[in-house]
């Protein structure tokens, strides 16, 4: 067991305070920190970063690529044809909706996908009253980051008092006033792990069509609701999407959870046909190219990075390719990380922890890449201290734009091996503070 006394010091020396203003990548240089001069193994559940192989596929795809010399080309700004047409398939095979491959652009990870539509639709609306991006909450940091970087109005709702009709309630006494141009959520949520229902998505959709609010989608964790089984190409049950319901919507596909390709940094961003080629005045006024899609492509892919790596492209098309045709079963490899989350679950469970955002409109939560949880007693900030002292490593809801006390609990570095030394840890926790 890790010396108390000795990892509070290490905190204190790194000047991370009350952790409040600590990012992910904060606790985890702290964490590796504190195994260095411990010499004691940390249990790391701060990192959303992907902790299994990536398929063959990926990797035979991307070798022929660059023995076939794309290393020597650049590739175009909207992505070669092979993967546009690949994440064409892949949408109508697991998604059930039709987006044209020429709204389907391969990004730098959807991290560069967001980014772009974000500054998107920052010029889009550019001299109108809609100048604010609604962020629904908890969520990914990173994205309130980059309208800060762009200088995109935003605010935020957090779902923990609203779902199913009070949901939509709630979006349309905001969305009503005006100011609102786009909504931007996570399903399945980051780090929550609640996932929309058809009738809340229909519900936003309807509203995005009425008030012309543009929906961006953050697919990350793409079919990863473990209690529905979404791997069958063409066949129903599908992703649950807004793209069913208003045309007016972008879909950030990763690779890099569920194909567990993230270090290539790979996604797709997929514009619905109608908002590809709707003209904005703003963007032809400043930039001389009014559809959405060609400012998209001809001056944000161009400008930030002049497309996306040539040989990745394949490996992402090769993925989709394989997927769409039933030769890999993608989802049957990440349902590892539900097996994990599930015995963490019951461990912390019984030790006095309970979860945060703890049901899925009266249903019990998936167990998948991320859930949330909190100890009596403590608010997020002094348990995510508390467990550090004791070897474990996690991140605060303080950060991700939760107005409740707790912790994300990330799956996807805990290894088998590890259950014996997470379950010593947290029994002691308890012991130590149990009331």
């Amino acid at each position: 067991m890790l010396e108390k006394e000795k990892v509070i010091e290490i905190i204190d020396s790194m000047g991370l305070g009350d952790f409040s203003q600590a990012t992910i990548r904060d606790i985890q240089a702290l964490s590796k920190t504190i195994e260095a001069r411990t010499g004691e193994e940390v249990i790391h559940l701060e990192m959303g970063v992907p902790g299994l192989q990536p398929s063959e596929i990926a990797l035979k795809a991307e070798q022929e690529a660059l023995r076939n010399g794309c290393a020597t080309i650049y590739p175009p700004n909207g992505g070669i044809p092979r993967v546009k047409e690949a994440a064409s398939k892949f949408v109508r095979a697991f998604i059930g909706v039709d987006i044209d491959a020429e709204g389907c652009v391969p990004t730098t990870g959807s991290m560069q996908g967001t980014f772009a539509t974000f500054l998107a639709v920052k010029h889009a609306f550019a001299g109108t009253k809609q100048d604010t991006v609604l962020l629904i909450q908890p969520g990914f940091p990173v994205q309130t980051a980059q309208c800060d970087v762009i200088g995109l109005k935003h605010e935020a709702l957090d779902i923990y008092n609203y779902r199913g009709k009070d949901l939509i309630d709630k979006l349309e006494e905001i969305i009503a006033k005006g100011h609102i141009a786009a909504v931007v959520y996570s399903n399945p949520n980051n780090p929550s792990w609640v996932c929309f229902t058809e009738d809340e998505l229909k519900g936003i959709g309807q509203l995005a069509t009425k008030y012309d609010v543009i929906v961006l989608e953050d697919l990350a964790y793409f079919a990863m609701d473990f209690r529905r089984d979404l791997s069958h190409p063409y066949e129903a049950p599908y992703q649950a999407t807004v793209a069913r319901y208003t045309d007016n919507y972008v879909l950030w596909v990763s690779a890099s959870k569920a194909f567990s390709y993230a270090g290539q940094r790979s996604g797709v961003t997929c514009i619905s046909d109608k908002l590809f080629h709707r003209t904005f005045a703003p963007l032809k006024e400043k930039f001389g190219v009014g559809t959405f899609g060609d400012f998209f492509v001809g001056r944000l892919m161009y400008t930030l990075s002049s497309g996306t790596t040539h040989s990745v492209q394949h490996a992402m098309a090769a993925l989709m390719e394989a997927a769409v045709s039933g030769e890999y079963v993608f989802l049957d490899d990440v349902k590892e990380y539900g097996r994990r989350a599930k015995f963490m679950k019951d461990v912390l469970l019984a030790n006095g922890f309970y979860l945060v955002y703890d049901n899925d409109m009266g249903a019990p939560l998936a167990d998948g890449f991320y859930f949330t949880v909190q100890y009596p007693g403590m608010n997020d900030l002094e348990l995510t201290r508390e467990l550090m002292t004791y070897g474990i490593a996690v991140f605060p809801l303080d950060t991700m734009g939760s107005t409740q006390q707790g912790v994300r609990i990330c799956t996807s570095f805990f290894s088998k091996d590890q259950e014996p030394l997470f379950t010593e840890r947290i029994f002691k926790f308890h012991k130590d503070h149990g009331c």
